[in-house]
């Protein structure tokens, strides 16, 4: 009995001793400020933090975790917009409100976090660097602690500079999607030649052989790309921001086959695990291409496949695969609008 006494004795000395030094050389609650750059135009990255829909999707707070269930109330952007979350697996919840909103210039954030009446405010603060960077900058308020749990100050600028860093990643790949995607639109000149440097791709999608028929071609098309989207978008959980146009590989001069084999995938930022057989990466190394952007029915591409190979033997280039870019979804019954891509080389 005595024995227990003393453990006793001791463990209540241990503990006042924690909960004084909590309480006089511990802050009750932490403010910290967080600056990044990103080479983003500064109307794109706002549109990213303003529309909680958006800001969900890249930000790691969020992504990490495969088991959180978000609810989104409107509006569902700017000032007064709402989310709601629940994660059964990591047994957590809380509630997000965008509270102020100076259009492309600051936002302020309450979190609350496991029924925490106390929220976690976040100012964010946006600057153009340049016409195309833009500064952020956090500024952390957190809430206040009990004294037995202010030892959690010690990590927690840590953690949310951690998750920052992550999210900022992130958001450069949804960005550089979305940027690639505007600038193709807007620099589209159909059925003119042209010579352009592609940076390496890292495409996921199937390998297919199909009829070359009338028609049979770009209704296989036309459902692989469906079986692919699908994939990507309902089992990996990809957003549409989050990937690039759809990309279809096959021999330059196929079209005369009647049987054509072809890789029809979509690019992703990096490799991820892909427990279906029936999916697989590409890479696609840089290469100098020979384009022409076309728009009509898809026999009709047969033409500027043609230009293409008529100019790569007049320059006395070699070339390799053709690669067609669908600008707008393969849809049945519909035109396409393609980019079409002849790879050479000397």
């Amino acid at each position: 009995m005595r024995f227990f006494k003393i453990i006793a004795v001791i463990l209540v000395l241990v503990v006042g001793a924690y909960a004084a030094s909590m309480y006089f050389f511990v802050d009750e609650n932490k403010d910290f400020k967080i600056e990044k750059e990103i080479d983003y135009p500064l109307d794109k990255v706002f549109s990213q933090f303003n529309n909680l829909q958006h800001f969900t999707r890249w930000n790691n707070f969020f992504t990490s975790s495969p088991s959180i269930d978000i609810d989104y109330y409107t509006p569902y952007e700017g000032q007064g917009s709402a989310i709601s979350y629940v994660d059964p697996k990591n047994d957590t919840d809380g509630e997000m409100f965008i509270r102020y909103e100076n259009p492309a210039k600051s936002l302020r954030y309450q979190l609350f976090e496991d029924r925490n009446e106390n929220p976690t405010v976040v100012d964010v603060q946006f600057k153009a660097v340049s016409p195309d960077k833009t500064k952020i900058t956090w500024y952390v308020h957190t809430p206040k602690l009990s004294v037995l749990r202010r030892v959690e100050n010690f990590w927690t600028e840590d953690r949310f500079a951690e998750n920052i860093n992550k999210s900022m990643v992130n958001l450069k790949n949804v960005l550089g999607n979305k940027v690639e995607k505007d600038n193709q639109m807007a620099s589209i000149k159909y059925d003119s030649l042209m010579v352009e440097n592609e940076e390496n791709k890292l495409l996921l999608g199937i390998n297919v052989s199909a009829s070359n028929k009338k028609e049979a071609l770009y209704k296989n098309i036309v459902m692989n790309y469906s079986k692919v989207y699908n994939y990507v978008t309902m089992d990996l959980g990809k957003k549409d921001d989050e990937f690039g146009f759809p990309v279809l590989i096959t021999d330059a001069d196929n079209y005369k086959d009647k049987e054509v084999s072809y890789f029809l995938g979509i690019p992703l930022s990096k490799k991820i695990g892909v427990p279906d057989n029936n999916f697989s990466f590409r890479t696609v190394n840089p290469s100098q291409n020979y384009v022409m952007y076309y728009k009509g029915n898809y026999e009709g591409r047969i033409r500027a496949v043609q230009q293409l190979i008529q100019k790569a033997k007049k320059d006395e280039m070699r070339f390799g695969d053709i690669r067609q870019t669908f600008i707008e979804r393969p849809i049945e019954g519909q035109e396409v609008n393609l980019k079409l891509s002849l790879s050479v080389y000397k």
